[in-house]
């Protein structure tokens, strides 16, 4: 009878033992179709550099007149032949016309910024952690987003955005010059510099670049700079080319798994959860289209 009672003891214990939650990797298999939304190629910039294509996704919704500007060099060839000339530490890479005599054909010279915009209208998915930048921090549509709580918002300056490279006054940027973070996210660029959107592939292309050596990571010798081949709107590449790619959706609960995930880890060698996450730190899910 002792044994028995032992052994109904053992199976109860089992059987109330809290779920282990799942790691960021089973949210993300777990996620259903429904979970994704596919990249529209309407805003999808395909640039090829040497190794691979680097594969940008557009975001009108913060920055509509840059990302317009934009489309008008990708299709008017700006961009090809042009280069990478920047590549600093920890910071950022930036491309363009390295020689700053490239015509910019139809596109406009210089835009008003639009470093933040209006909350009205935003689909805001609140992360519930302190960010040290803004009151409220989350998602827009897939991109790291920031707001005041007041009705402001803007475009979180993290790892992998795309932004627009500008001189001093606000209105010197075009989308001509664009950067992407590769370091640390500079978060002090929130509200300064207009995002126009995130690599969702080939961020490796521009992370494993040799660093300039001249002042902010320039290049110093036109040899340096690494080649741009061209870059197309995804609408001009032949669809046995293009790489359909899906985000999962940022407003549902698949995505709530997964940054729970995030900001609790029990397994993969973490002993301690710190019960938390910063908004950089957690990279919005990208895969394949389904068939």
């Amino acid at each position: 009878m002792k044994r028995l009672a032992l052994a109904i003891a053992a199976v109860s214990l089992t059987a109330f033992a809290p779920a282990k939650k799942p790691g960021t990797a089973e949210a993300v298999a777990a996620a259903q179709p429904a979970d994704w939304r596919r990249v529209d190629p309407a805003n999808t910039l395909y640039m090829e550099v040497n190794g691979g294509t680097v594969i940008i996704e557009l975001a009108p919704q913060f920055a509509p007149l840059h990302v317009d500007n934009i489309k008008t060099l990708v299709k008017e060839r700006f961009f090809d032949g042009t280069s990478i000339n920047r590549v600093q530490e920890n910071y950022v890479t930036q491309w363009g016309d390295g020689t700053e005599k490239k015509s910019l054909g139809t596109a406009k010279a210089t835009l008003p910024l639009e470093a933040e915009r209006s909350a009205k209208g935003l689909a805001f998915t609140r992360l519930n952690h302190r960010d040290a930048y803004a009151r409220q921090v989350g998602f827009v549509d897939g991109f790291q987003a920031a707001s005041d709580g007041k009705g402001r918002a803007w475009m979180a300056q993290c790892y992998g955005v795309v932004g627009v490279g500008r001189g001093e006054s606000t209105e010197s940027g075009s989308g001509a010059e664009l950067y992407t973070m590769i370091g640390q996210a500079p978060r002090h660029l929130d509200r300064n510099y207009a995002g126009v959107g995130r690599i969702l592939q080939g961020m490796e292309l521009m992370t494993a670049l040799p660093r300039g050596t001249g002042q902010l990571g320039f290049y110093e010798q036109e040899s340096q700079r690494v080649p741009i081949k061209r870059v197309r709107l995804g609408t001009d590449v032949p669809a046995a080319e293009r790489i359909d790619l899906e985000v999962m959706r940022t407003d549902g609960k698949a995505f709530a798994t997964f940054v729970d995930a995030r900001a609790n880890r029990e397994r993969d060698g973490f002993m301690i959860g710190m019960r938390g996450v910063d908004l950089c730190n957690i990279r919005v899910p990208v895969r394949p289209a389904a068939k």
